[in-house]
């Protein structure tokens, strides 16, 4: 399914570069989430499995070096990955690469967090809407002092409740698993 997805978007659009070319702006095309989560994201779960397994703490103690740990992830992620959207009709989670949309800022800076050593079912991938109205997605980390969102559109670690979205769904402890 997931083949013949991206074989027809480059029959439509030509070459596999202009399949995932830039569409501007920072948002991306809202997805339907089931319980699994969206689809793409089930997809990129499928291809990395390790990515995408629970373990540890659903929580994590808020102390100075986490907080530095957060804010150097963060930062480095919003640096390294120049924003480009994904094309509407294929929608793709990658683990820092060199541009992607708001899915690959999410999933890259979990990646790290997890090298870094926070667990991660404290790590949940948040689908939004903006005040603006348009879908993007953050990753959220759940801790002792309330939920925290790491956020490509800010370089500022901010309480999830002040961070202006309004939730479409959040993955839980368990990636695998959506509400």
């Amino acid at each position: 399914m997931i083949f013949a997805a991206v074989v027809s978007a480059i029959a439509v659009l030509g070459t596999v570069d202009t399949a995932f070319a830039n569409r501007g702006g920072q948002g991306f095309v809202q997805e339907s989430v089931s319980s699994k989560g969206p689809l793409s994201f089930q997809v990129f779960c499928g291809f990395y499995p390790q990515e995408c397994r629970p373990g540890g703490a659903s929580k994590i103690a808020l102390d100075d070096n986490i907080m530095r740990i957060l804010t150097r992830v963060n930062s480095r992620v919003n640096r390294a990955i120049r924003p480009k959207l994904d094309n509407p009709l294929v929608q793709v989670w990658r683990i820092n690469p060199s541009a992607g949309d708001c899915k690959s800022y999410a999933i890259s800076k979990r990646h790290e967090l997890i090298r870094a050593g926070l667990p991660a079912s404290a790590l949940r991938i948040a689908y939004v809407k903006t005040r603006q109205g348009l879908g993007h997605a953050v990753l959220v980390v759940k801790t002792s002092q309330g939920d925290l969102t790491l956020d490509n559109l800010t370089g500022e670690i901010k309480p999830f409740h002040q961070a202006g979205y309004r939730v479409v769904a959040i993955s839980g402890a368990d990636p695998r698993r959506w509400s």
